[in-house]
């Protein structure tokens, strides 16, 4: 039976959510599941804008045919090729014959590497701005290399004003019937799960998606995206936080202070520092144990936030392998345009800080606060006019 809701006169969401995984590309930690979105168009022409992971793919099969009621589909535009979108491209083939799939040349290649399909028989290549009308509905199409993969591509819907926007604008969780953004609580409920998704998934290509944004239409009445809600209210609210985002600017002035401790000192020393903050006023603020959280949360907090405070035991004459995984993480990711302060431990030979600012400084526009605080063993009250300092310049960096 059909589970499907209905956007547009002509226009209906056919995706579904799978609650059983846990984690997304067999990676980042989910804690309810995961929306993969997928859209029909009815019109004098069918198409159908993406398939979904296999997982859901009973579900998505008996929303397509039973909207289609016995009409042909005309046309399956895949934006991107990752197989949690395009895993039922075989089997829609097989339900319709006549079926065109319609793509770049990247994305003609990409399917001949994961299906056997006849690309001459059923490929439509298409190019930056070229059109496809489907009657009422003309389609533009807007390439978007590398957000995230080289095939990935925009539609937009000119006479709906519709973006179909792949994997832009989507996030981690799963929906439950209410697919609208203003359906939901979004700012409360999703805005940090859609900031973990785009930092950890697409934030490496922030170039690539400003480039995307000089090429977007000026009315977006609705974002279709393949993960996460459709909107259709308070857009322009979520094209600020991708600007900030994919440029790499601080959505809030605040501190993250992401701590790796062993027997509780360096806990400590974060906790003081964290103290002191408050008392001169600074309240947007975070304090994490690297070791108990998946590092993809504090990828998305070290974008949210203008300041990161790295305080990290030292290992192996090297740093706490947590602290390591992150600063592996933000290497990979090319986190760039934040302020930085270090508070190293060690007992015998402190070495965690050397380790922080070789990764740290690597990258591009970090500045560090301050001098690196050396803690031995356990924080002494002699050290407390260095933490007293330390804050006092966190803070005028957050309130300047």
């Amino acid at each position: 039976m059909k589970c499907t809701r209905q956007i547009t006169d002509d226009l209906y969401y056919v995706g579904s959510s799978d609650r059983r995984i846990t984690l997304f590309e067999n990676c980042f930690p989910l804690s309810d599941g995961m929306a993969y979105n997928s859209y029909l168009l009815i019109d004098e022409k069918t198409v159908l804008f993406d398939t979904v992971d296999y997982a859901i793919g009973r579900q998505f099969i008996d929303n397509v045919t039973s909207l289609l009621d016995n009409r042909k589909l005309d046309y399956l535009v895949v934006h991107h090729m990752e197989p949690d979108h395009c895993s039922l491209i075989t089997q829609l083939i097989s339900l319709y014959p006549e079926l065109k799939i319609v793509g770049n040349k990247k994305t003609a290649g990409l399917i001949s590497q994961f299906y056997h399909v006849d690309m001459t028989e059923h490929f439509i290549f298409v190019n930056e701005g070229d059109t496809i009308s489907t009657g009422k509905h003309n389609l533009k199409f807007i390439m978007a290399p590398m957000v995230h993969w080289p095939e990935v591509m925009l539609t937009y819907d000119e006479t709906d004003k519709v973006l179909f926007s792949a994997d832009a604008f989507g996030t981690f969780g799963a929906l439950d019937g209410r697919i609208f953004n203003d359906e939901l609580d979004y700012r409360n409920s999703f805005m940090d799960e859609a900031r973990r998704y785009y930092a950890n998934i697409v934030g490496k290509y922030g170039v690539q998606v400003q480039a995307v944004f000089k090429k977007l239409p000026a009315e977006i009445a609705y974002i279709c995206s393949l993960h996460g809600p459709v909107w259709r209210k308070d857009i322009p609210f979520f094209l600020e936080k991708y600007q900030a985002w994919s440029t790499y600017t601080p959505e809030e002035n605040g501190v993250f202070i992401a701590y790796a401790s062993m027997y509780g000192n360096t806990e400590l020393a974060a906790h003081l520092l964290s103290t002191k903050l408050a008392e001169r006023g600074i309240t947007n603020m975070k304090v994490v144990d690297v070791s108990a959280h998946h590092y993809s949360s504090h990828i998305s907090d070290i974008f949210k936030y203008s300041v990161v405070v790295f305080a990290s035991a030292s290992y192996n004459m090297s740093v706490h392998p947590k602290m390591n995984e992150l600063l592996t993480e933000m290497r990979e990711l090319t986190v760039r345009n934040r302020a930085y302060a270090v508070i190293e431990n060690g007992s015998w030979a402190p070495s965690a800080g050397k380790t922080i600012k070789a990764t740290v400084d690597g990258l591009k526009d970090m500045r560090q606060i301050g001098e690196t605080l050396t803690i031995k063993s356990a924080i002494m009250e002699e050290q407390e006019e260095k933490l007293d300092e330390l804050a006092r310049l966190i803070a005028e960096e957050v309130e300047d």
